[in-house]
């Protein structure tokens, strides 16, 4: 991370060269990172066996609890935190919202998969979220940028949005998740057909597996490489912006995490709702404030902090998960 700010700070040519060339509102650099960190994750999912799962009536009570998550809670949790955090700085706080209503699609299945979450149920979550996200996203970000602030007789019409396409909203979940999917559905059956599924398992998936992680590191010194110098230039706007970001974080895995403990829920189940409910689509969200109000904007500068303080709080997660799992009782260890 230090690394990547360094050299956006003192590389002042690193930025307009990321912003060259733009694959769905996301500089290709950015977008090539994304890709090659899901593919390898993907290509893990036990596609045959969705179906089976989906018949059980335990999967379905989860996926009603992710839901009531990722839908209700988060989106309240973060609009409130910003508004309590942000009062005087409109443009940042909307885009500390459009982070907070963008809803996990993509990178949540790495924390799964770095925290020994259930990656066939992290699967299935995904899929029902980036159904959800083309449908909702556009609403939400009305009711909980214009509607609901105005209730408690706070005026937002300087922040207003009369409306916001679909298309990008569906463009985002296409390329960030239906490109390494079809990518992932494609290499397991054409392999496990080709070689045996004990060669996949034994030789293809140890040896491939960590491109993901390779990917993840690679996007986040991008990623701050291609904000440094607007991050030192704004260092006091950001520091702020950052506060409701963390403690959004730390409060939806947390929450989350202990709720389901308490429930009797087992270890892989509860790290993968846990980082489902934690976690956002910045790629989306920084799309759509760009899109919306410009790239200069403070709110795309807003939701492009989002990821910068998202992917280290979450990677420290996944240690603090796999530490509360030799620590606690777990039912499928009982």
């Amino acid at each position: 991370m230090i690394v990547g700010v360094l050299i956006g700070y003192y590389v002042p040519n690193v930025q307009p060269a990321f912003a060259t060339v733009q694959f769905g509102s996301v500089s290709v650099p950015i977008a090539i990172g994304l890709l090659v960190m899901m593919y390898p994750v993907l290509c893990k999912v036990q596609y045959e066996q969705l179906p089976s799962l989906l018949s059980a009536r335990a999967v379905w009570v989860q996926i009603l609890i992710s839901l009531v998550l990722n839908w209700i809670i988060g989106p309240i949790v973060m609009t409130g935190l910003a508004w309590a955090t942000l009062p005087d700085l409109p443009g940042f706080r909307t885009g500390v919202v459009l982070v907070g209503i963008a809803r996990c699609i993509a990178m949540v299945m790495i924390w799964n998969q770095l925290s020994g979450g259930d990656a066939n149920f992290c699967a299935i979550l995904v899929a029902i979220n980036s159904i959800l996200q083309i449908a909702l996203f556009s609403p939400y970000a009305i009711l909980f940028i214009n509607i609901i602030p105005s209730w408690f007789g706070a005026n937002t019409s300087d922040q207003a949005l009369q409306g916001l396409a679909i298309w990008p909203v569906a463009q985002s979940v296409l390329i960030y998740l239906g490109i390494p999917v079809v990518a992932g559905f494609v290499t397991r059956f054409a392999l496990r057909r080709l070689k045996g599924g004990h060669w996949y398992d034994t030789v293809f998936l140890p040896h491939f597996g960590p491109l993901a992680l390779i990917g993840l590191i690679y996007t986040i010194v991008v990623m701050f490489a291609n904000q440094g110098h607007h991050i030192i230039a704004n260092i006091g706007s950001v520091f702020r912006v950052a506060v409701p970001l963390f403690v959004y974080f730390n409060i939806m895995f947390f929450l989350t995490f202990f709720l389901l403990k308490f429930m009797g829920v087992n270890y892989s189940l509860v790290v993968t709702q846990s980082f489902t409910a934690g976690s956002n689509n910045f790629e989306l969200a920084i799309a759509i404030a760009i899109a919306v109000f410009g790239i200069d904007s403070e709110q795309a500068l807003a939701a492009t902090i989002g990821p910068l303080i998202e992917v280290p709080v979450l990677l420290i997660l996944v240690h603090v998960a796999l530490l509360l799992e030799k620590k606690l009782k777990w039912k499928n260890q009982e």
